[in-house]
């Protein structure tokens, strides 16, 4: 209705150019286009049904895989990503359950529908760009959460152009847009550690410079979320030789010290679990020393002050009294 009555008033402004035959056949062409759409989100919505079942009758299995082969040689996966914006709320919902079980299907050892996105490898640019799309976006989120389950996937996104682009949908003024790209960003970081391990050691100056930019945010719930994830990050067993170069340097000691000041309880406490990696290193660089050294008044007022979290509490003073007696231990081998 609202295009119908646009186009009237597009016509009447026009009027000695479009005649009125035109105009009518303007019309049906739109509500051509209308129907079409509908019985496109009909057949996605069948297709949804024939995938996963209606909750009454199972899914016939061989049926789903010979449907995921022919989707695959027709090039259907494309046209799914491509006109994916152009569909409706419930359209776009029915396409992302369709595509996160076409991906699954197994031919042999092999999953049919991965091979062809590796072939086609600007559909998963395509999905990360439509993160800007506030429509599409959540939708093409959980289509690449279920790329990212498979290692070449996984890869490509990591080392893609596109990759960067997490740092800023992390800060959208979206809250569930930014969040659900927090998480993509998160599982792109965690799926496969060989891959990412790869990835830090070769990209380690370009992730953690962009990485800074998050630590540091105005947006305290992007500095929350952060320091949250880097805390649990580097103290992972596959990521120790990335932790390892990390507290080595004084930029990121600095970052540290600065949150170990800020406001929040959470963000204090998420960042005293990495300045205290800096502290507790047995190798200590001599600048990271003397930087603690040189500030060990403040920060050893800023520990004893450092809150208890819930659960965790005796742990945590064990740790800061532990950290305390370290700085001391320094300031008194400097004398």
């Amino acid at each position: 209705c609202f295009i119908t009555v646009s186009v009237y008033r597009w016509a009447a402004n026009v009027k000695h150019i479009w005649s009125l035959p035109l105009v009518a056949h303007i019309l049906r062409l739109v509500a051509f286009l209308y129907q079409a759409l509908e019985d496109v989100e009909k057949n996605i919505f069948t297709l949804r049904e024939t995938l996963s079942g209606d909750g009454e009758v199972e899914p016939n299995q061989d049926h789903v895989l010979q449907i995921a082969l022919e989707i695959c040689k027709e090039g259907v996966l494309s046209l799914f990503v491509q006109n994916l914006p152009s569909l409706g709320w419930e359209g776009r919902k029915d396409l992302a359950h369709c595509w996160c079980i076409l991906l699954r299907q197994k031919v042999d050892e092999s999953h049919c529908c991965v091979q062809y996105i590796e072939n086609h490898v600007d559909l998963l640019d395509f999905l990360v760009v439509c993160y800007k799309n506030l429509e599409v976006a959540l939708n093409c989120g959980n289509m690449l959460r279920e790329c990212i389950k498979y290692p070449s996937l996984a890869k490509y996104i990591l080392e893609s152009n596109s990759f960067e682009l997490f740092f800023q949908y992390v800060e959208l003024p979206n809250f569930d847009i930014a969040s659900d790209a927090l998480n993509t960003f998160k599982d792109l970081l965690t799926r496969h550690e060989d891959a990412v391990s790869e990835f830090l050691i070769s990209h380690y100056e370009q992730f953690f410079e962009l990485y800074k930019r998050l630590l540091t945010s105005d947006n305290y719930v992007t500095r929350r979320q952060s320091v949250k994830f880097l805390s649990e990050f580097l103290l992972e067993a596959p990521n120790a030789q990335i932790m390892k170069r990390y507290i080595l340097e004084v930029r990121y000691l600095n970052i540290m010290m600065g949150l170990l000041k800020d406001s929040s309880k959470n963000i204090r406490i998420c960042s005293f679990h990495i300045f205290k990696v800096f502290v507790a290193n047995p190798n200590k660089p001599r600048d990271i020393i003397q930087v603690l050294v040189d500030n060990h008044k403040e920060l050893l007022k800023l520990l004893h002050a450092l809150p208890a979290s819930k659960g965790e509490d005796e742990q945590l003073d064990e740790e800061r009294d532990l950290i305390i007696k370290e700085i001391e231990k320094l300031v008194r081998l400097s004398v």
